[in-house]
């Protein structure tokens, strides 16, 4: 039910973090995944450690993902399974104070650039026969917050554009779904894994008790685009360790 052999897989941002997870978790179900990140180096340094093909991609850039589609299905032959999960945090702080200069920032390589790279890659999937497409989203469009600002407001559009694309490609055997991670450890929540006073209160909020990690999220997006996840379409996994439906006691 799991098994993803033959199959032609494009994640972006798949150098680090979850991306990276996700990657390996599908390569380890058999597929053939196409790595690719912003940082060149880093994108033909983790290529060469996963045998796989990689391609460096700003995700703000249409031509750029333009390039990316048309590498990926030339290396392996046509394309399956999309997975976005490039994104960038932006600065933190309210509304009222935001740089609309950093908000559009946000805005193109986290919400933009998927919309772009489905409308891409969701025709090469379905000309294929079908196949899954997945949106990363976060808890954080879920919930409200004073300082996750631009970046929360593109991670709830993320899930609606999952919603929507799951409506318009299920006839052609598309499915598209989004996967919403709590707080999870990785290089960049190394601060705050540091900070006693905020994991204190952080994970008091999770029933769990504990941080996530990107191979538990791997997992999840593991399930979505395999034949286990087959009658799955237009869904939001929330992977939080509880966070989302806790009172806090």
């Amino acid at each position: 039910m799991f098994d993803l052999s033959g199959k032609a897989v494009l994640v972006t941002g798949s150098t680090r973090g979850i991306g990276r997870a996700i990657a390996e978790g599908l390569i380890e179900a058999g597929a053939r995944v196409v790595i690719s990140s912003e940082d060149a180096a880093d994108t033909a340094r983790v290529a060469s450690e996963l045998r796989m093909p990689g391609l460096a991609c700003d995700v703000a850039d249409d031509a750029a993902l333009a390039c990316l589609v048309d590498f990926a299905c030339a290396e392996l032959g046509g394309l399956d399974i999309l997975v976005c999960n490039a994104g960038i945090t932006g600065k933190a702080g309210p509304f009222a104070s935001i740089d609309m200069d950093a908000y559009a920032r946000v805005m193109d390589v986290n919400l933009r650039s998927q919309v772009v790279l489905c409308n891409l890659a969701l025709p090469r999937i379905a000309a294929g026969g079908g196949g899954s497409a997945i949106l990363v989203s976060s808890l954080s469009g879920l919930r409200g917050n004073g300082r996750i600002n631009a970046y929360a407001l593109t991670k709830a559009a993320n899930a609606q554009l999952a919603r929507n694309l799951a409506v318009e490609w299920g006839p052609q055997n598309v499915r598209v779904n989004a996967i919403s991670p709590g707080f999870i450890a990785t290089e960049l929540s190394a601060p705050l894994l540091a900070d006693e006073a905020f994991m204190q209160r952080r994970m008091a909020m999770t029933p769990l008790r504990r941080p996530g990690t990107p191979q538990e999220v791997a997992g999840a997006a593991l399930f979505l685009a395999s034949p286990a996840g087959a009658f799955v379409n237009g869904h939001n996994l929330v992977v939080d360790g509880g966070t989302l439906i806790t009172d806090g006691s």
